[in-house]
């Protein structure tokens, strides 16, 4: 049997990636590169589509996972950490918009043999559309103005004070956060057999009210209805 060539474990030094976020790629992605090495191209592929299935929502068949990882006599840790790594390729090339060709370059800048980096990136073409949808939906929204109230405190004139301070403005919003129907699982653990242990799902949805009061001044006010009402006029010319 002819073993795959691949390149040297250690990237260059000072090499950034693209699926890290143009950073370093993680030590412990790294190691476990030569781990990835041992599976061939095509059980490989079918191990990625596995992990890609997981992190749309589905659940991993950890039957079928010591099936395509028995040639190359993983141990229960080495099944774990694989599909960690993976995971981790997959969902961080998604969120940085990586594509195929150029995950499979820098996959092989950090070892993995030409076949497996093309094997994994060719799953993961196929699922970027469905993966980002994903991302998409579970990333940072802003909350939206329900409703606003306002009061004006102002005193003007007390037997207790020597000087009346300045008016002041009491402001409290009421803001609205969507959190996006998504469906929330736990995942599926492994026993000390190896049989995986089943996981329980539910959908969850909801919106989340919280209220926000502050007090300024009048002066500080006025600047502040200033500004908005320049980016009222901004928007309503656009």
């Amino acid at each position: 049997m002819v073993c795959p060539k691949r390149a040297s474990l250690d990237p260059p030094l000072g090499s950034k990636f693209r699926f890290c976020g143009d950073l370093d790629c993680p030590d412990w992605v790294l190691a476990e590169i030569s781990l990835l090495s041992k599976m061939t191209s095509v059980k490989m592929k079918l191990l990625v589509v596995q992990v890609i299935d997981s992190i749309i929502g589905g659940n991993i068949d950890y039957n079928k996972v010591f099936k395509l990882t028995s040639d190359a006599k993983y141990e229960l840790s080495d099944v774990k950490a694989s599909i960690a790594a993976i995971s981790f390729i997959i969902s961080s090339s998604s969120k940085y918009a990586v594509d195929g060709e150029s995950l499979s370059n820098e996959l092989q800048q950090l070892g993995l043999p030409k076949e497996h980096a093309g094997a994994l990136c060719r799953a993961y073409a196929d699922s970027l559309d469905k993966l980002q949808t994903l991302f998409k939906a579970q990333s940072l929204r802003l909350p939206t103005l329900k409703d606003s109230q306002w009061r004006v405190d102002y005193l003007l004139s007390s037997s207790e004070l020597e000087t009346i301070a300045e008016p002041s403005v009491t402001l409290n919003l009421t803001l609205e956060t969507a959190v996006p129907k998504q469906t929330k699982k736990k995942p599926a653990e492994l026993n000390a057999d190896g049989e995986a242990v089943a996981s329980q799902e539910a959908e969850q949805a909801q919106t989340v009210t919280s209220n926000v009061a502050f007090e300024i001044s009048s002066d500080k006010f006025r600047l502040l209805f200033s500004e908005l009402k320049h980016a009222h006029d901004v928007l309503s010319a656009v």
